[in-house]
This record gives structure tokens, C-alpha cells and sequence, in this order.
């Protein structure tokens, strides 16, 4: 059995969690899982300074030349994460992998439709348009329920 302690603290002060255990086992790790992935922050830098971005604020992280970028209606943003890391980080969230190269956010998406080759077009609602490549219509559908 847990013993769970939760402490206020002063708003200038950094939240964390802190996991003490006996022995670092399976149980463990799956809490520590479960808590990373409800995590609803990215770090992303711009212009030198380093900003929090909520989830619900991105469009789409995308890797161009080996640099990952994070996309939000007004800005764009650097991560130092990869592109698979960050993935991985947002299993089971409204993002999913629609090409080699992005992450998109489901809950831009405006409109879906058919394109050239077995490939989707995904509009935004900021009115850009995202391609999702062939292999990943499947789980696009599967996200959207279609």
C-alpha cells in the first residue's frame, strides 16, 4: 500500500513529484509511466528564452533538417527532444504520427480529406493544410473514429 502526501506550495516555487520506494520495480515504473505521460506541458525555445507550451495549444511538432519544431497558431517553437521521443511521450493524447517528419494534434484538425496516393489531407482550423501520408490514414481513422 502507498502512502500518498500532497503539499501546497507558493506559486514561485517548481512543481514536483517525488516517488520513494523500497525497491524500483514494475509497479513503480508504471506509476512513473502514467505519470509522465499526463504531463500536458512541452518545453519549447524561442528568441533564447525557453517557454512552457500546454498541449492544447500545439498544432503540430514537426522535424525538419535534424531540428525538432514545436507549432502553435502564432509561434513556432525549438525543442531539444527528438521527434520519436516526444511521440512517445504523447501516446494515448489527441496527437498521433501522420508522416515520417509530424506529430499532429487531432483537435486542429477542421476537415479531412482524400488526396493523391492513398494520402489524406488534413486542413487546420487556422487554415493550413497538413499531409498525412498512406501507412498512417489507418491510425488517423482509428483517432478519429471513421
Amino acid at each position: 500500500m502507498f502512502k500518498i502526501t500532497i503539499t501546497q506550495i507558493d506559486k514561485d516555487e517548481n512543481e514536483e513529484i517525488i516517488v520513494r520506494c523500497h525497491e524500483i520495480n514494475e509497479e513503480v515504473l508504471n506509476i512513473v509511466e502514467k505519470l509522465k505521460k499526463n504531463q500536458s506541458i512541452l518545453l519549447g525555445s524561442k528568441d533564447s528564452e525557453v517557454f512552457r507550451l500546454n498541449l492544447n495549444d500545439i498544432f503540430y511538432i514537426e522535424s525538419v533538417d535534424s531540428k525538432t519544431f514545436i507549432c502553435t497558431k502564432e509561434n513556432v517553437y525549438e525543442s531539444k527532444m527528438k521527434l520519436y521521443e516526444i511521440e512517445h511521450m504523447l501516446q494515448n493524447t489527441n496527437f498521433f504520427r501522420c508522416s515520417k517528419s509530424m506529430i499532429l494534434n487531432i483537435s486542429k484538425i477542421r476537415s479531412v480529406s482524400p488526396a493523391l496516393s492513398g494520402r489524406f489531407e488534413a486542413k487546420l482550423i487556422n487554415n493550413e493544410a497538413v499531409v498525412i501520408s498512406r501507412q498512417y490514414v489507418p491510425q488517423l481513422k482509428k483517432k478519429l473514429g471513421m
